[in-house]
């Protein structure tokens, strides 16, 4: 039996990344994140972006409805500044709001700083495909990743996407046992 590869969108939202400015260090540490999280084989489609709404509509619709990627997973865009638009933008594609995710993401990061509450990530379903807006931060990502990500493999079952296994030791994902 062959398993299909999984495709993972990895957005970066950053107007000055989008434009060579500096590096872009959010979609890296995405990718090198899932890299150790994953044992299915998955492939990254990668985008760096700048926030523009409009964009950022397009590329997540782009990567969900013509790519068919199983999880899109974004960062930077979801602080309180006048062109932070992620949340914006993924609210306005997404057909399901998941709030258990941006819930526990700020809760977890309300440990490390108090900014955290500025922090507006939402997750959310389109079709097949499960949209998770993570902060900017490479520390803040992997922690966030942390906390939800027992939870993505099975959402995604349940949305009829790929399936995808982990590396217990590094992240175990939870699935109900079957009878």
């Amino acid at each position: 039996m062959t398993q299909t590869v999984a495709r993972i969108g990895i957005v970066t939202v950053s107007d000055r990344a989008s434009r060579g400015e500096y590096a872009d260090l959010g979609g890296p540490a995405i990718h090198a994140w899932l890299t150790r999280a994953l044992t299915s084989p998955w492939e990254a489609v990668a985008r760096v972006i700048p926030d523009e709404r409009g964009q950022v509509e397009a590329t997540l619709k782009e990567l969900c409805d013509t790519v068919d990627c199983c999880l899109v997973v974004t960062t930077g865009g979801t602080g309180p500044a006048p062109r932070d638009v992620t949340p914006e933008a993924t609210e306005a594609v997404i057909e399901k709001r998941l709030p258990g995710f941006g819930e526990q993401m700020r809760a977890v990061s309300l440990q490390h700083v108090p900014t955290a509450i500025l922090s507006r990530q939402l997750a959310g379903v389109r079709g097949q495909s499960l949209i998770i807006n993570l902060p900017g931060k490479p520390a803040a990502i992997a922690e966030c990743l942390e906390a939800v990500f027992p939870a993505v493999p099975y959402c995604i079952d349940l949305i009829g996407g790929a399936f995808l296994t982990t590396d217990a030791a590094f992240v175990k994902a939870f699935r109900p046992k079957q009878k």
